[in-house]
């Protein structure tokens, strides 16, 4: 029986533990791998670490053997690491390129495979489908311990996590930040960020920062239906006014106000366009995956910058901002890169340049928010994420792709986009939009209103009209 074809979606390889995220084909992905980086360069470096998920050091070291067995060096991390210490580390230290081992927001029973460019952002799209050819369908590993190719100077042990510290003081003015009358909480849900937050903010009130490889059964997504243990704490702790949570690698964001309202990665976007542009003086095109609210196209008409959509996948954006000026590039899951920092989601910096904002101004989370709605207008986005039988899922992409739903009940439509999954832009003013997930078996459901209740209803109709 021929393996399992091992493809790379919208964000890495990933698949449930055990099942087929095996050390098998951890070694198989590495072969590939290694045989991309023989062809490529001449002597590769390849930086390896992984985050807190069950069974990562293991599929770390499974890796490292492959790739130094295959004559690439390896910069191996000691302890779980964030996706961003990767990408920096990859720059840093001049590596060919980086792995991490994460399923990142996925639900306790996944892990993952995430390939890290040159330029300390994800791989190109192009060299990622290069990587995935390359995947043996057999391959039998050597069997040298970690020891063995350390002794033969193909296996090196770096500390990303105070490369990765250092590299923050010198951004941040944490002197300032941890003497500020505005005090975060922060909730890891008990992924790789917790020891750098313990450090660089160490009066921060923490949730969820110990070591738990199953999460406690919740899958790491900043959402707010999984953070209300931070949006309570936020709620009623007077002295607490924004709450920061990131996911299980901390490339992704969540935040909150003072009053414990959930703030999404829209408005996330939109305060840090505000920021840089407006207090900072920054300019530079802003780049954002296609599910993201059209306000930011609004706010960037009004300020006179540039703005770009992309397919969904942060490596797309990456990619943009290797090679051109950016200033904020983003998702509406929550990976958000920003001017000055590397080409790479990062949901610590981003909440450290947030916190940053509110100090600097001595205004709340809600005060800025006001400030951009007078300029795009108050809207609310929900999303419901549909597990349903696949063949109906390919069914109600289908219908949308072959544009068959004429309205959505009371919501009628006047333009439809389809750049990544099929977007319906309201008479209304907002939007909906339908897309099979490309690393769960999920249909995600998208939609924009000018209110919570209305928001709520336009999703109800959707859901009644297209299952």
């Amino acid at each position: 029986m021929m393996p399992e074809k091992i493809k790379f979606g919208t964000d890495g390889w990933r698949a449930i533990i055990a099942q087929d995220f095996t050390v098998h084909n951890v070694e198989r992905v590495a072969k590939g791998q290694a045989n991309w980086l023989l062809q490529k360069f001449e002597s590769p470096v390849v930086v390896v670490g992984h985050d807190c998920r069950f069974g990562g050091e293991l599929f770390a070291a499974a890796a490292a053997k492959v790739l130094c067995s295959n004559g690439v060096k390896v910069l191996l991390a000691k302890g779980f690491i964030s996706t961003p210490m990767i990408s920096l580390g990859v720059l840093l230290m001049k590596a060919q390129q980086g792995v991490v081992i994460t399923a990142s927001h996925n639900p306790p029973s996944y892990n993952g495979y995430k390939l890290k460019g040159a330029h300390g952002g994800p791989s190109s799209p192009v060299d990622i489908a290069a990587v995935e050819a390359l995947i043996p369908n057999e391959f039998e590993a050597t069997k040298e311990t970690l020891a063995f190719w350390e002794e033969k100077g193909m296996l090196q042990y770096i500390n990303l996590e105070d490369m990765y510290v250092e590299y923050m003081k010198e951004k941040f003015d944490f002197i300032a930040l941890n003497n500020a009358p505005y005090k975060l909480a922060y909730d890891a849900m008990f992924g790789a960020g917790q020891n750098v937050i313990r450090r660089l903010l160490p009066k921060t009130t923490l949730i969820h920062c110990d070591e738990n490889p199953g999460f406690h059964g919740q899958a790491p997504e900043p959402l707010d239906r999984n953070l209300q243990t931070l949006a309570q704490t936020v709620a009623t702790t007077p002295e607490i006014k924004i709450g920061l949570a990131t996911d299980g690698d901390a490339d992704r964001i969540g935040l909150y106000d003072e009053d414990g309202n959930f703030v999404d990665a829209h408005n996330i976007i939109l305060l840090l366009i505000h920021y840089l542009h407006k207090y900072k003086g920054m300019t530079g095109k802003v780049v954002i995956a296609f599910s993201v609210t059209d306000r930011v196209k609004r706010l960037c008409e009004i300020y006179g910058l540039p703005v770009e959509v992309t397919a969904i996948g942060f490596k797309y954006i990456s990619e943009i901002m290797v090679h051109e000026d950016v200033l904020v590039g983003g998702e509406e899951s929550g990976g958000i890169a920003v001017k000055g920092h590397i080409p790479e989601r990062d949901g610590i910096y981003d909440g450290l340049a947030l916190y940053e904002f509110m100090i600097k101004t001595g205004k709340t989370l809600k005060e800025l928010l006001d400030e951009v709605y007078a300029l795009v207008g108050y809207f609310v986005y929900e999303r419901n994420d549909l597990n349903i039988d696949n063949d109906i899922k390919n069914k109600i992409i289908q219908k949308a792709q072959n544009r068959e739903y004429t309205s959505f009940g009371k919501y009628t439509f006047n333009r439809i986009e389809t750049i990544d999954g099929v977007k319906y832009h309201l008479d209304n003013g907002g939007w909906i939009m339908l897309r099979a997930s490309g690393t769960e078996p999920l249909l995600r459901i998208y939609a924009e209103g000018n209110s919570r209740e209305e928001t709520l209803d336009i999703l109800e109709d959707v859901k009644k009209t297209i299952l």
